[in-house]
């Protein structure tokens, strides 16, 4: 099959990939295919089936298409690791979309790049859907997401807790740039003598980093503000508000990354790597699902802040093209750096009250709401719907406290009850990737069994639309989640 293949990252940015080429998989079998996002991508389904489309979606493309492994810095849980990058993945190149907009094709679990930590490269099976399945359904809940694209088992075995079944996710993004790509960008700078603060190289690789993700990503910056240092700052900001409707996206269903590393923060606003994430079902912010989170650093409750961590990291990064003099660099970014806090609060009580029905954000509801959920553990996904449809109060175990809650809410509601309710049921979703349904139907494809996976799959890519026969979906996992974990996958 014909695809076009650009690499104009790799091409802007020399220094941050490498030339490397996939491991062979040796008898390649498709699991999943997304066909949609197949057609939106000008791919032919049919031909991503067939025996040569299959062999793309491993990597093994022709000697003449060139593929690379990206490098990036990060700070994992706080700490910072100088030399991360695509471990056990490969960009296979960009492509333009239908939409003409231009999108990675990138693959996971294709095998050791030069920037492996230890391991084999690559992934099996159940992380895999893992990634495919919680992608989609965050696509169609309207979050921005990478997408999955399909999922191939290799014919390898590959040692994790056991031999399990070797597969190769591809992922489509609007890039892999990452808060993690501008510290290793930085870090190289510094390394090889660049300019002081202020005075940059025509070949520094922090500006020509900085300048491909304005291009790419937010090309009317240089409409509003031209070039130069400005330019920079407006790229801050621009970043600053996506990760904050981000983040209001995420926390307004439940959801928990588990790995919020700078490495995993994305410069276009979508979330990457479904390694250790989980929703939530009885609501309490402290919630942690993520094996690797022992102290509860990126639980629920912690993700805005740490959110604004991670931006603080990318500002340090920017300082030298934000002004020649670092002290007000530092004081631009900082300025810049305190309004994620004041937006994000804005958007979330926004979402908050539009989730109960409220026309106008409502400060005193949403804080006391909260607090009864988490008092009585209610199920955070499954409240919404209730509440549309006036059977909440059989959820909470104070019923006067909820009652008393809801007359005032009541009195704030718009004169149209039906209206109220479409447009809750419009925004709350009845299906989410449960986490116990999850674990199910990933242990059932790892034996060869995808039903469950499949059934699993349709309920979320349609989450608001309530359909007979899969109640059990909605429902949340009899012990509140106390007991589950996530792992990495790797």
């Amino acid at each position: 099959m014909e695809l076009q293949f650009e690499q104009t990252y790799a091409d802007a940015v020399p220094p941050l990939s490498m030339p490397w080429r996939a491991a062979q998989a040796p008898t390649p079998e498709l699991v999943v295919l997304n066909a949609p996002l197949a057609r939106e991508l000008g791919l032919d389904p049919a031909e991503l089936r067939s025996e040569q489309g299959v062999a793309l979606l491993v990597g093994q493309v022709p000697e003449d298409v060139p593929t690379v492994a990206q490098v990036y810095a990060g700070h994992q849980f706080g700490g910072y690791s100088p030399r991360l990058g695509d471990g056990r993945a490969l960009l296979l190149g960009e492509v333009i979309d239908v939409h003409g907009r231009r999108r990675d094709l990138h693959l996971k679990g294709s095998g050791r790049t030069p920037f492996a930590r230890g391991g084999d490269g690559k992934a099996v099976i159940g992380p895999m859907l893992r990634e495919y399945l919680i992608s989609e359904a965050m696509h169609a809940l309207g979050i921005p997401t990478t997408r999955s694209l399909a999922v191939v088992r290799t014919g390898e075995t590959v040692l994790r807790e056991g031999p399990q079944p070797g597969a190769v996710l591809s992922r489509v993004a609007a890039s892999h740039l990452r808060v993690g790509t501008f510290e290793y960008a930085a870090a190289l700078r510094r390394g090889t003598g660049g300019a002081p603060t202020g005075e940059v190289d025509a070949d520094d690789p922090l500006r020509l980093l900085a300048d491909y993700a304005i291009d790419r990503h937010y090309p009317e910056i240089r409409e509003s503000v031209g070039s130069g240092d400005n330019s920079y700052l407006e790229l801050f900001r621009r970043v600053m508000r996506a990760q904050a409707a981000l983040i209001v996206d995420w926390m307004g269903v439940g959801f928990i990354h588990g790995v919020m590393n700078t490495d995993n923060m994305t410069i276009s606003g979508e979330t990457i790597d479904y390694g250790p994430c989980a929703f939530m079902d009885a609501f309490d912010p402290a919630t942690v699902f993520s094996s690797i989170d022992s102290g509860g650093r990126y639980a629920y409750g912690n993700q805005p802040a740490m959110a604004q961590w991670n931006l603080a990291r990318f500002a340090e990064a920017l300082l030298p093209l934000l002004a020649p003099d670092q002290e007000v660099a530092v004081e631009l970014a900082t300025e810049v750096l305190t309004e994620f806090g004041v937006l994000y609060n804005e958007l979330a009580l926004e979402r908050l009250s539009a989730k109960i029905g409220l026309v106008e954000p409502d400060t005193a509801l949403v804080g006391e709401l909260l607090g009864l959920l988490q008092r009585d553990r209610v199920d955070f996904t499954n409240f919404f719907r209730a509440l549309a449809a006036d059977t909440a109060g059989e959820l909470f175990t104070d019923r006067a406290a909820f009652d008393s809650w809801a007359e005032r809410r009541a009195a704030k509601l718009p004169a149209d009850p039906a209206a109220v309710r479409r447009g809750m049921d419009a925004l709350n979703p009845a299906y989410i990737p449960r986490n116990h349904k999850v674990e199910e139907a990933l242990l059932a494809a790892t034996f060869g069994d995808l039903a469950p996976f499949e059934r699993l799959l349709g309920a979320v890519q349609t989450p608001f639309e309530v359909r007979a026969g899969l109640e059990d979906l909605a429902e949340p996992d009899p012990d509140g989640g106390r007991g589950f974990r996530t792992f990495c996958g790797t």
